[in-house]
């Protein structure tokens, strides 16, 4: 109902001050229609009157009664749990219209820019029609629904000349590709694709024949000494433990070692006198050189199918262990050549080591592609343990602390140290700011790390008890970014060399980290490079030249 408010306002002009303000507080509310509740309210005398208009404050609304249907029903229902009568479904939405509404903005909309009809498209067409389009220059008209209209030349987007010529194939159908053989070609392929996966899986399981090369003519000496053992006429006592007293820089190249037909991947001198120099190769070989006198190859070991990754000799130089990319590690005699054990997990090993207790010259550990450190029993040939802790690839093994424990770095970006025989890392270093670290290298002293870091740096971390990065230490100028080139120190800790990816040698004082000579050694990467534990000045370099040279 409507509510009614009427004003009226009445004056006298002649009258005095009481009687004007008793006539101006005479403003009632009363009903307009009845004449005689106004009718006390006129002036006696005949003085103007000025009346106020009628005022409706209620806005016209549609009476309750006038549209309630039952119960009412949201317009963006997509489903009624219940019978609606045809009023219910057709009454009026309730609230006020909005003037403004156009037509576009009253359409429904599921989407900023409108309304996208829901469709579902395999992912298999779809790309076949993405490669049709950027190999032919055609594909379907996304618009047309060709599941229920024959395909026509107005079916196609983009080069309709072409789809006419190609009878609109796709590039999985046309034959001019090459992508659809005939039935003759697909038995070929199938052959073909038969044989290599029979030839791979035999690869994988049996490992290659191994055979040996002996390149001196006579094996023993007069006095029936093989070349293992230590000479005593050059010059030096290699059968000393102490190191040099001062060392000096590597100035000039004195010998060049070649044989090996690919790159050189690593180095080891032997055991305590390093009179015999091991190289390891992406040739599949392994060569045995002499350090000095003639500096003859001695002896080539052959046993993998594919490239060799990482050698180590046991304590006594008389055995030693290989890891190559074809998935297994092989035990080897020195001397006479022979591989006395093959090992496998049907994994990458991308490096090994030997306990170096004497008491455990038994047992290894590889770091392998599966994020794993395996320990091997050689008496057994059997697994002993794992150590999986790593997120990465494991790159190194080193041993510490007396060798009661071992660091392992990984392309997981981190350094770990390990109890032996205990699968549970005690110590986790990852910075944020760390980089992989594919070559570390312990210090003669055995208190410091080296770690050939992936964004040029190598980075010293102290190897007692605590392992914390050495930040006054820092070896700049080199460039290895990719590349896992081994550091070594000199005997007296005066220096530290490494190769880089330009072929070149570089050597840095300890104290002052600055970086104190450069040679250009080798025309590819200049991979390893180790100081003569006995020697003043003599390094060895390797380089994926296929070339090992010694420096004086």
């Amino acid at each position: 109902m409507a509510a009614t408010v009427a004003c009226l306002v009445s004056y006298d002009s002649g009258s005095d001050s009481e009687n004007e303000s008793e006539s101006n507080s005479g403003v009632e509310k009363v009903d307009p229609a009845d004449p005689d509740a106004t009718a006390h309210l006129k002036p006696l005398n005949s003085a103007p009157t000025m009346s106020v208009a009628l005022l409706d404050l209620a806005p016209e609304v549609a009476v309750k009664e006038a549209v309630e249907t039952g119960t009412h029903l949201d317009p963006a229902l997509k489903e009624v749990m219940f019978n609606p009568t045809y009023e219910t479904l057709f009454a009026p939405e309730l609230g006020p219209m909005n003037p403004f509404k156009s037509q576009q903005m009253s359409a429904p909309r599921n989407m900023l820019s409108g309304y996208a009809e829901p469709a579902h498209l395999n992912d298999f067409m779809f790309e076949s029609q993405r490669r049709t389009f950027s190999t032919f220059g055609y594909a379907l008209d996304p618009s047309v629904d060709t599941h229920q209209v024959t395909p026509t030349t107005n079916s196609y987007i983009g080069a309709v000349d072409e789809a006419e010529k190609n009878k609109g194939l796709t590039v999985f159908e046309n034959e001019k590709d090459g992508a659809k053989p005939s039935e003759e070609e697909q038995k070929e392929l199938d052959e073909i694709t038969a044989k290599r996966q029979k030839k791979g899986r035999s690869e994988e399981e049996a490992p290659a024949e191994e055979k040996t090369v002996l390149h001196v003519k006579d094996m023993y000496d007069y006095q029936g000494r093989s070349y293992l053992h230590v000479p005593q006429d050059v010059g030096i006592n290699l059968r000393s433990s102490e190191a040099p007293d001062k060392c000096y820089l590597p100035k000039k190249q004195i010998h060049v070692w070649s044989g090996h037909t690919k790159g050189v991947s690593a180095i080891r001198l032997f055991p305590s006198s390093g009179h015999l120099l091991l190289s390891s190769s992406m040739d599949c070989k392994i060569k045995l050189w002499e350090v000095y006198g003639e500096r003859r190859c001695v002896r080539t070991f052959i046993g993998h199918s594919k490239a060799v990754r990482d050698i180590c000799y046991n304590n006594s130089g008389t055995k030693f262990l290989s890891a190559a990319y074809d998935r297994h590690l092989k035990l080897w005699d020195t001397e006479t050549g022979q591989c006395i054990s093959r090992f496998t997990n049907r994994k990458v090993p991308y490096c090994v080591k030997f306990n170096p207790d004497e008491d455990k010259q038994d047992l290894f550990v590889a770091g392998m592609s599966d994020k794993k450190i395996v320990q091997w029993d050689i008496r057994t040939n059997e697994v002993v343990q794992e150590y999986d802790r790593h997120l990465g690839a494991v790159n190194t093994i080193t041993f510490v602390d007396e060798n009661r424990r071992f660091v392992s770095t990984s392309d997981d970006k981190s350094l770990r140290v390990w109890e032996w025989d205990i699968p549970v890392d005690f110590k986790y270093i990852a910075e944020p700011s760390m980089h992989s670290m594919p070559a570390v290298t312990l210090s003669p002293n055995g208190k410091w790390l080296a770690c050939q870091s992936m964004d040029n740096q190598i980075l010293i971390f102290g190897a007692q008890n605590r392992f914390r990065l050495n930040k006054k230490k820092v070896f700049k100028g080199h460039m290895v970014a990719g590349y896992a080139c081994q550091v070594d120190f000199s005997p007296d800790m005066s220096y530290v060399v490494s190769g880089d990816a330009d072929g070149k040698l570089n050597i840095w004082d300890w104290k002052t980290t600055k970086l104190y000579h450069r040679i250009k050694a080798h025309d590819k990467v200049c991979i390893s490079a180790l100081w003569h534990p006995h020697e003043t000045s003599k390094v060895i370099t390797c380089g994926w030249d296929g070339l090992i040279k010694l420096w004086d």
